[in-house]
């Protein structure tokens, strides 16, 4: 199977840096936690597990991995980066004090990367999960550094996917297809919704998944008007829309394969949404394709929706990206001020409701090209009705 090289770590670090020098940063603060792991990562390969973790990346100099006291010998087996920190502001969430272990402070932190002073700017990359220990600490023990948000200087890189990237993403959606096979061949009305979700699991792994792509679901009747829910012990009946999003991930990066189906005909309302759906979602297939601004894709996919009749039943859409998180930049939006560029990555997500009593979910990834996209799933995106 596909991984990515040291080579291609070691690429990343380059880049990242350069665009550090280039954002008039001293120095980046990366962060990630056991949820959302990208941007470690993305120039580690490093996963925390129960801990969170960053990486302290200076414009020019050697980068140092930052852990929870718990997890040296783990990070040591798995991170590309040979220097690593233990940090008591990257221990779990139920703080233990852990008497006994020796660990560094940001104070030491930056002396070692800069033995002669002169980090005056550091930029926090990955800031919406940046710890508030963590936070307190840098203005505790580095009270004349400035901090800056700085996530573009990283997430900028990772939006155009190498080759090797894209065989993993493949890889991925490929299992998310075998776990939706697995679980159509297997549904039976009376069945809870975990049980699917148990079905999904179960050929992840099997099928050569590393984890869960997302929060796996399922979901019938009045709750697939939820924008974002959970499966339940509810019980799965005839005649009603069951919602499936099943995601796996492969060597860091995820896929999501979301569709609707049925145990008999649906109604005829829900029946008129579900399909409208799917065109919605084919339609919106026809505008991708590299140098069009995304703000473009949006204003159109918007006012044909409009025109057809459905804007009342639309929340939000009709991508946002994905790579190493479902969801991940850059989001599609009406106030988007980029142009698609080939081998970025999206999940065109196309969803519908009425607010109250059911909606529907279409989600298949692409790949942007010159003349259009690469389906990255494409075997669901048609009704499916058991």
């Amino acid at each position: 199977m596909a991984a990515i090289s040291k080579k291609e770590f070691g690429e990343r670090m380059k880049k990242f840096q350069a665009n550090i020098k280039a954002a008039g940063l001293d120095a980046a603060l990366v962060h990630a936690n056991e949820a959302d792991m990208a941007n470690v990562r993305y120039l580690t390969e490093y996963w925390p597990t129960f801990e969170s973790a960053a990486v302290f990346v200076p414009a020019v100099g050697k980068p140092i991995l930052l852990i929870g006291p718990e997890s040296g010998n783990y990070a040591a087996g798995r991170s590309v980066l040979p220097t690593i920190e233990k940090m008591v502001e990257y221990r779990e969430s139920a703080d233990p004090d852990y008497p006994g272990i020796s660990v560094a402070g940001f104070a030491d932190i930056a002396k070692k990367a800069f033995p002669k002073g002169g980090l005056k700017k550091l930029g926090l990359v990955g800031y919406t999960i940046t710890p508030l220990p963590v936070y307190d600490s840098l203005r505790r023990e580095l009270p004349g550094v400035e901090l800056v948000k700085a996530d573009q200087t990283l997430t900028s890189l990772r939006v155009i996917k190498s080759e090797t990237e894209m065989e993993l993403m493949r890889k991925a959606f490929a299992i998310s297809e075998k776990a939706v096979d697995a679980i159509l061949a297997e549904a039976k009305p009376g069945m809870t919704e975990l049980q699917l979700i148990g079905i999904a699991q179960r050929e992840i792994y099997l099928n050569g998944g590393e984890y869960e792509g997302h929060a796996l679901y399922c979901f019938c009747g009045a709750a697939t008007s939820n924008a974002i829910s959970r499966p339940t012990h509810n019980k799965l009946i005839k005649n009603e829309v069951i919602q499936l999003n099943i995601g796996a991930r492969v060597g860091g990066y995820s896929s999501s394969v979301g569709l609707p189906f049925s145990f008999g005909p649906l109604p005829k309302k829900k029946k008129t949404l579900v399909e409208f759906g799917l065109k919605a979602h084919a339609y919106t297939l026809t505008l991708l394709k590299a140098g069009k601004p995304a703000a473009e894709v949006v204003r159109e996919y918007e006012q044909w929706v409009k025109k057809e009749g459905f804007a009342k039943y639309m929340l939000y859409g009709p991508c946002h990206g994905i790579g190493m998180m479902e969801v991940e930049r850059p989001w599609m939006e009406s106030t988007s001020n980029y142009k698609l560029q080939e081998n970025m990555t999206f999940q065109v997500d196309t969803f519908f409701h009425d607010g109250k009593d059911y909606g529907l979910r279409w989600e298949n990834g692409v790949r942007i090209k010159k003349g259009g996209v690469e389906k990255l799933s494409q075997k669901y995106m048609k009704m499916v009705e058991l």
